[in-house]
């Protein structure tokens, strides 16, 4: 007899890094990385619009002056705090477009887990804070090239600019990470297997968005932006880039906001000069250096399970199937598979496993039941006991 071969199992597609997770949709097609970049540029300049006539009319509802353009002055502080919360709109933009268009969690913008994982950016936020508190030390400790000292704002108007800043730029700082080392890192990673081969144009997307500057400050900013991204692959996640982020603006907008006119001046990390420039990447490469021992010792996921495949929904059939042939509709007498059987009738031979009919004399013996009793002159039935020799007269010849 011939053995069953075994069936070949099917082969399970590979995890995915942080930089892959737009393959994460279980309906996955190559259009959704580049249709929903498209959604999110869209949608964001739609939010900036209804953001700035919602302000607009706050502004003039409330009697602020106007400037030269015909714009309400809210002044530094809540001025600030507009600015900051347009960019903090990214994130909703870009969680929506990763589960509407992308077709796949929100969270795997987060990390591989589908989360933020708030112990691990707690720890990195821990370890960025002394970091750049040194740096930042350094940095006001160089000359300021002949420009006048600024003048201490005054304590109630620092603490409420510091109050705004600890709620709004966390969000600000997270709003950029989701979209550049979030969805656009994972947009080139759709296509491009290699991590830096998905890192690099973000970092350069995100210098540029910053204005164009120094060839100092832009180069700083694509080498925050290549860390910030290495981070994140390394990691599985965004914590590590968002805890950088956050400390390093609040850091510098806490400078700001200690001097008179420091919010309002339009200057950006794209105008720095070397000697900035030069502590700012040792910072950076500080910081890495740290995660990266961090990593050492800590157990992070750097990969999410593939996707299930999808199968089809089973399509009822208009009429049942056995053995890939068709059932013929069933007639009395003849009975289905699995069907009960029919009452029998006397003479019709015995169905397997139903009580078998009553037997009268002379009828066939069931195998099995017993024999009915011999009369003289019957032939004898196999097995049963034969009667004794008798001639025609009925003598005993034995």
């Amino acid at each position: 007899m011939t053995q069953p071969q075994p069936q070949p199992q099917p082969q399970l597609a590979e995890p995915l890094p942080y930089h892959r997770l737009a393959r994460l949709a279980p309906l996955y097609r190559w259009w959704r990385p580049l249709l929903g970049t498209l959604v999110v540029a869209v949608a964001y300049m739609i939010t900036l619009i209804v953001l700035m006539i919602l302000s607009t009319a706050l502004g003039v509802a409330l009697g602020y002056p106007e400037d030269d353009d015909g714009w309400p002055e809210f002044g530094p502080v809540t001025g600030t705090a507009l600015d900051l919360l347009t960019l903090a709109a990214g994130i909703p933009v870009v969680l929506l477009a990763a589960r509407w268009i992308g077709g796949r969690p929100a969270g795997s913008l987060s990390s591989v887990t589908g989360r933020l994982r708030w112990r691990w950016l707690l720890l990195c936020l821990l370890t960025a804070l002394p970091i750049l508190a040194l740096a930042m030390g350094g940095m006001l400790l160089l000359p300021a090239d002949g420009e006048p000292e600024g003048q201490w704002v005054g304590g109630a108007a620092f603490g409420r600019a510091l109050a705004m800043l600890l709620v709004l730029v966390p969000l600000q700082a997270a709003a950029e990470e989701y979209v550049f080392r979030g969805w656009l890192t994972q947009t080139a990673g759709a296509f491009l297997r290699s991590p830096w081969a998905a890192l690099l144009p973000q970092a350069v997307l995100f210098a540029a968005a910053h204005g164009w500057g120094t060839p100092w400050g832009f180069a700083d900013l694509v080498v925050f932006g290549a860390a910030a991204g290495w981070l994140t692959w390394r990691t599985g996640g965004l914590e590590a880039s968002i805890a950088l982020h956050t400390v390093n603006n609040l850091f510098a907008f806490g400078v700001s906001a200690a001097v008179v006119g420091g919010l309002d001046s339009e200057e950006t990390a794209a105008d720095a000069d070397w000697q900035l420039v030069a502590l700012d990447v040792a910072s950076i490469v500080l910081y890495t250096a740290a995660v990266a021992w961090w990593l050492r010792r800590r157990r992070l996921d750097r990969t999410a399970p593939a996707p299930a495949p999808v199968h089809p929904p089973a399509v009822p059939l208009p009429f049942p199937y056995a053995y890939g042939a068709p059932v013929p509709a069933q007639w009395p007498g003849h009975p289905a598979p699995g069907a009960p059987l029919p009452p029998q009738w006397p003479g019709q031979h015995p169905a397997a496993g139903a009580p078998l009919p009553p037997q009268w004399p002379g009828q066939h013996p069931v195998p099995g039941a017993p024999v009915p009793p011999q009369w003289p002159g019957q032939h004898p039935v196999p097995g049963a006991p034969v009667a004794p020799d008798a001639g025609a007269d009925g003598v005993d010849r034995a």
